[in-house]
């Protein structure tokens, strides 16, 4: 890691099934130092080397699961150690409900519906860095 890359800001995004625009280039425009993963397991490899402060993950509604109910639940019971991380989750507007249900559980800092636009994204990507800064 450059010395530049450890004072920017980290995010890890996890694009699992996509269907929305590459937000790398709002990612880097916005000052991040930005990690693209391409499932649950590898973020959890991701999230060993280095912790960041923004998380992007979409939110998977899996009826078929046996001990939960999406993708992301192995991710936010993790981060429960390290609050200071604001996720912002992209999901389904059907599967409004249960992601609902979800944040009954885990604090999700922000839930942006599908079709997600870079402005929607950009906002949400600015107050989690307002917030982050304000914590740190």
């Amino acid at each position: 890691m450059t010395r530049d890359a450890a004072r920017q800001p980290h995010l890890l995004a996890i694009i699992e099934l996509g269907g929305y625009p590459n937000f790398t280039p709002l990612y880097k425009r916005l000052g991040f130092d930005a990690e693209l993963v391409s499932s649950q397991r590898k973020a959890q490899a991701a999230l060993k080397r280095r912790m960041p402060q923004v998380i992007v993950a979409e939110y998977n509604f899996q009826s078929d699961f046996r001990d939960r109910t999406s993708n992301l639940e192995t991710l936010m019971a993790r981060l429960q150690k390290h609050p200071e991380v604001r996720v912002i989750c992209i999901y389904q507007p059907e599967y409004q409900h249960k992601l609902d249900a979800l944040r009954e559980r885990f604090p999700v800092f922000a839930a942006l519906p599908l079709p997600v636009t870079e402005a929607a994204m950009e906002d949400a990507l600015r107050r989690a860095l307002a917030a982050a800064n304000d914590a740190g």
